[in-house]
């Protein structure tokens, strides 16, 4: 078992590290000169024990020596705060990271959430389609295309067209009914909007007809796809 919690793979522990400290920091820098250096470790083995890369059994050996040479103290001293901002620093980069990565999830995910929320409402734009003649689509006009996802369609009704009730019917590429609806035409802002309520989530993709008739009126026909 550990001997402590704090105790890392090395065998260093807070309480190990600060008796290491305590017993380097009594006046080293001064009253321990050593002008030839003899004993010294290299400045390897200083790196080690000051970034905890060498275990505590194996320093011991040398702490009697940097705890009787200044010049050994004051490299140690200047290894370790080297160490302890190299680590201050990759934490920090670490955490900005993570913050990054959990900001990036975060908004994808609202992304995501939003995404059928604004695909909900589509505007299907007729005004400036000109006015087909007879029951048939203009196939010379590209098809308006709308998503699956959308259940309230806005249709701007073609310039020239009047307040009131409106059916709405959507057909297959060979006829068949497949949705039928109605709606009240209102002017708003200068476009004639007929709101209507759709449930095409279950078609499958592909060509339709849309056809637009008021109470009363020619029925007009327009190519849709449905993505």
């Amino acid at each position: 078992m550990q001997r402590e919690a704090g105790l890392n793979a090395k065998g260093y522990s807070v309480r190990d590290e600060k008796r290491i400290m305590e017993a380097l920091g009594r006046g080293l820098l001064k009253e321990f000169p050593n002008p030839e250096r003899a004993g010294c470790p290299g400045p390897d083995v200083l790196k080690r024990i000051a970034s905890h890369e060498m275990s505590l059994a194996e320093a011991e050996k040398w702490l009697d020596h940097l705890t009787s040479c200044s010049p050994c103290y004051s490299d140690f001293s200047q290894v370790r705060a080297t160490y302890q901002r190299r680590r201050a620093r990759a934490i920090l980069a670490i955490a900005a990271s993570i913050l990054i990565v959990a900001c990036l999830a975060a908004w994808g995910l609202f992304l995501r959430q939003q995404e059928p929320l604004m695909a909900q409402t589509a505007v299907l734009d007729l005004r400036n389609r000109s006015v087909p003649r007879g029951t048939e689509p203009n196939s010379d006009e590209p098809p308006i295309e709308v998503s699956r996802l959308a259940t309230h369609w806005n249709i701007y009704l073609p310039l020239g067209s009047s307040e009131g009730l409106y059916e709405i019917r959507l057909l297959t590429s060979v006829g068949g009914t497949i949705l039928e609806t109605s709606g009240s035409a209102k002017f708003n802002d200068h476009v004639i909007v007929l709101p209507v309520t759709v449930k095409v989530a279950l078609l499958s993709p592909g060509k339709y007809e849309l056809q637009v008739q008021k109470e009363g009126a020619r029925r007009s026909s327009y190519p849709l796809v449905v993505r």
